[in-house]
């Protein structure tokens, strides 16, 4: 059986913690940013959890 390849587009979107968790980055953050207000742009710098319903799926697709 040949080995499982990694998913190279859930490989360059999500990160694995050290405690194995699922973190992303938050959409809606790339442009048109004049419009948005300051604290609303100060909240895309935090990573958010991989939601629990596509957790199965992305853990899949990375291998694990």
């Amino acid at each position: 059986m040949p080995k499982m390849k990694t998913h190279k587009g859930i490989k360059k979107r999500v990160k694995i913690t050290g405690t194995g968790r699922l973190m992303h980055k938050r959409a809606f953050s790339s442009h048109l940013l004049t419009k948005k207000s300051s604290k609303r742009k100060r909240k895309f710098r935090k990573n958010l959890p991989v939601a629990q319903q596509d957790l199965a799926q992305a853990r899949d697709l990375l291998g694990m």
